[in-house]
């Protein structure tokens, strides 16, 4: 199977919660944000696993071998052999090593090795290739994400990669030369890039690569447990000192090659971000060592497919335990004769260009991004490393690859939240003034259509009714004791007519017959015709340049004539009455105010609630608001009122502010 093609790692889908920390900490960016998602990228995954350590929403998951496994167990037709990784010690540290060979034994695996010798060969190819080559520098290439990440994203550094295969291959090479070819291998270990190199090539000689938590699951399907197996030795050959091959430095140790910090000829580097630094240093030409040794974790006792959450020291304890303990029982007559055996094996390997790097965007396309995020200034670039990226300019780039959203950026997203709120906090007050006025406008309309039924049943007794009252009032003399009843009747009949005549004009608010008005000189002409008190000052100013607005000058008569009287009404001791206009091109504002006695807060929310009134009996009908509201409304404007009852809070009165387009159309 092509390891291009085998998906290593897949996100599930239901628990990932884009928190973004495996994008963070994948160094090869192989994790793509779509529609809020991470969807790891089978083409550039390194199978490095830190997505999977990393993730607290188990969101991450690993292909599954146990299946595999399991059937290669269960076969008769062939022997089965475990191929254990040196870092076991550090997964199975409560358990002694000869119960854990005997628990791989009772789960059917017919030989059980150790890949230490596969690592002690290896290294000592490694030895050799140091010294006969010092003119060039190599990587060694152990490590199967490293290699991945080689390839894929330098691959012009392949020259130097160590042609070398690793401990598990040579060991499948070894297993077969030692046992024979008819042989199924299971290597078990704690890589996920592992199940990628077994995979790649037929000619690895590895069936099926597991981990170490598979490999538990298997024990517990098959019940195996250390109190019901016989404790048994790994089969030949054994390891030496290639059993610290899994540590960091371990390479070095193994290989017999010192590491002389004055020379300078070799080095050292694990860890997702170390390794990265070191092959870009490399590539660069800072790092000018013969031999350069790379792990991907923090030495395979680190890799993704253990169960065990012990810190890194103590692990490296347990393996370095168990290396001594083996050491100092170790047959080297015995080892040497196995290593004679195998020391014709060719265990050279060459590396393919799997070139997954995308050209990087123009400074052009990048700052283009970064504006659409709202990073105009290099001052806005906080670099604060939430999107997964180290700095805003490289997320800028992966939303130019495809591998991530604009939407990645917290500060961007806290910016658009703030301005969504805002947004809908605007359209959530102009729906509820949209809904007020609406409901307002149903509850006038209604009333509208009652008031032209009650006008015109009204009106024609009422007159009949005042007609003979001022007859009968002509006709008697001061010394008829019904003259006063007569009055009252006569001032009664009048008031009803007043309110019919309220009620028609309340009625009839359902045209707008539109003419560009002067709209001073109308307010001067109205008010002069009211016969306002002396005692009352009037003024009207004009405020803005253009005084002519498109109005229905009938209706805005009666607006004008409703408003100035309330606030001739509301100064009985007299006061002042001002009219202001203002505007702009589209709209104006006119403002009646007046030094009254202001209206009472508890009053506000009723003023235009038709036969709503504080003025005494006789003295109002309660319509000329209502009429003034449908009317402005007709105007597609607004009213507002703003008063003041209160002297110690500044001076008392009252204010109406008219919003209106100053022509049809206008908003």
């Amino acid at each position: 199977m092509d390891k291009n093609r085998l998906q290593l790692v897949r996100t599930i889908k239901d628990k990932c919660k884009t928190c973004y920390t495996c994008v963070r900490n994948c160094p090869a960016k192989a994790i793509r944000i779509y529609d809020g998602q991470a969807e790891v990228i089978t083409d550039r995954c390194i199978g490095c696993g830190n997505c999977v350590r990393v993730c607290t929403q188990n969101a991450k998951e690993v292909v599954d071998c146990t299946s595999t496994a399991l059937h290669l167990l269960g076969s008769t037709k062939y022997r089965t052999v475990a191929l254990v990784a040196p870092s076991f010690p550090a997964e199975f540290h409560n358990i002694d090593y000869k119960t854990f060979v005997g628990m791989l034994r009772k789960l059917g695996f017919s030989l059980v090795v150790e890949v230490a010798f596969g690592a002690d060969i290896i290294g000592e190819k490694y030895h050799e290739l140091y010294e006969r080559h010092p003119e060039k520098s190599f990587i060694e290439a152990s490590c199967p994400a490293v290699v991945s990440y080689i390839e894929k994203y330098y691959p012009h550094l392949t020259e130097n990669l160590g042609p070398l295969v690793s401990p598990m291959i040579a060991m499948s090479k070894i297993i077969d030369r030692v046992y024979g070819s008819d042989l199924k291998k299971v290597f078990i270990g704690p890589c996920i890039a592992k199940k990628g190199e077994a995979t790649c090539d037929p000619e690895t000689g590895i069936h099926c690569s597991i981990m170490f938590r598979e490999l538990r699951e298997l024990f517990k399907m098959k019940n195996v447990t250390p109190e019901n197996v016989e404790p048994s030795d790994f089969d030949p050959p054994l390891g030496g000192m290639g059993r610290v091959y899994a540590l960091s430095h371990g390479f070095f140790q193994t290989a017999g090659i010192s590491e002389n910090l004055l020379a300078g000829d070799v080095a050292s580097a694990d860890g997702q971000t170390n390794f990265v630094e070191a092959i870009r240093e490399f590539d660069q030409g800072n790092l000018n060592v013969r031999l350069l040794e790379m792990l991907c974790c923090q030495g395979c006792i680190m890799g993704a497919g253990f169960t065990a959450t012990n810190p890194r020291f103590f692990r490296q304890a347990k393996v370095s335990d168990y290396a001594r303990m083996r050491r100092n029982s170790l047959n080297r007559e015995e080892w040497k004769k196995y290593v004679e055996i195998v020391s014709d094996l060719d265990y050279s390997r060459s590396f393919e260009n799997d070139d997954q790097r995308i050209n990087s965007p123009t400074s052009d396309q990048v700052m283009t991004i970064m504006h659409q995020m709202g990073k105009q200034l290099p001052e806005d670039e906080l670099n604060c490393g939430a999107c997964g990226y180290e700095t805003c300019i490289e997320h800028a780039k992966a939303i130019h690859k495809g591998l991530a959203e604009k939407e990645m950026c917290l500060p961007y997203i806290i910016d658009r939240l703030k301005n969504t709120v805002t947004e809908l906090e605007h359209s959530h007050d102009e729906l509820a003034n949209t809904q007020k006025a609406l409901m307002h406008s149903e509850r006038l309309a209604s009333m509208g259509q009652l008031a032209a039924g009650i006008a015109h049943e009204v009106n024609n007794p009422l007159g009949v009714i005042l007609l003979y009252s001022n007859i009968l009032l002509e006709k008697a003399n001061e010394a008829n004791p019904n003259v006063e009843e007569l009055r009252m009747i006569v001032e009664q009949t009048e008031r009803c007519k007043r309110i019919v005549s309220g009620l028609l004009n309340f009625a009839r608010q359902n045209k707008v017959a539109r003419q560009p008005v002067d709209f001073p000189k109308l307010c001067r002409r109205i008010i002069e015709s009211l016969h306002i008190p002396d005692k009352i000052e009037t003024e009207v100013k004009l405020i803005c340049t253009d005084p002519v607005v498109e109005v229905d000058t009938d209706q805005m008569a009666q607006v004008i004539t409703n408003l100035a009287t309330n606030s001739v009404d509301a100064m009985p001791d007299g006061g002042k009455l001002s009219v202001t206009m203002d505007g702009t091109e589209h709209s104006v504002t006119i403002i009646f105010r007046d030094t009254g006695s202001g209206i009472p807060s508890e009053n506000m929310a009723k003023i235009f609630t038709p036969f709503f009134t504080t003025k005494k009996i006789g003295k109002g009908t309660g319509l000329g608001l209502p009429v003034t509201y449908g009317i402005i409304k007709m105007h597609m404007g607004q009213i507002n009122v703003e008063s003041n009852t209160d002297p110690e809070k500044g001076p008392t009165g009252t204010a109406f502010r008219i919003s209106i387009p100053r022509a049809e159309g206008e908003k």
